[in-house]
């Protein structure tokens, strides 16, 4: 298994930014696909992005989609999750998670997972 720890994430305005950071450990980091995932006060939790080993493809929900960009760096071992025009009900944990492909993060078939970041956006 790969270990994951995120940073990251604090207290933001509305309307601003934030980059979240990953650092992966232990197994080969281009092995795995790799999302971020959020869970919200009283909700489940939920898919916002994920990206291919290589990086070359990417997937959003529309909830997120020209909002946040994710992107990874496999020679730092290292996945981002850049967000802009942060809004309230952005608030949540955000958990990075790898798995072998994006389709397996989109079913929720995850290899390991971070310890989450606190993303809190004030109105």
């Amino acid at each position: 298994q790969v270990q994951l720890v995120e940073s990251g994430g604090g207290l933001v305005q509305a309307g601003g930014s934030l980059r979240l950071s990953c650092a992966a450990s232990g197994r080969t980091f281009s092995d795995y696909a790799m999302g971020w995932f959020r869970r919200a006060p009283g909700k489940e939790r939920a898919l916002v992005s994920a990206i291919t080993w290589s990086g070359g493809n990417t997937y959003y929900p529309d909830s997120v989609k020209g909002r946040f960009t994710i992107s990874r760096d496999n020679a730092k071992n290292t996945v981002y999750l850049q967000m802009n025009s942060l809004k309230p009900e952005d608030t949540a944990v955000y958990y990075c998670a790898a798995a072998g492909t994006v389709a397996e993060i989109r079913r929720g078939v995850i290899d390991s997972w971070g310890q989450g970041t606190q993303v809190t956006v004030s109105s």
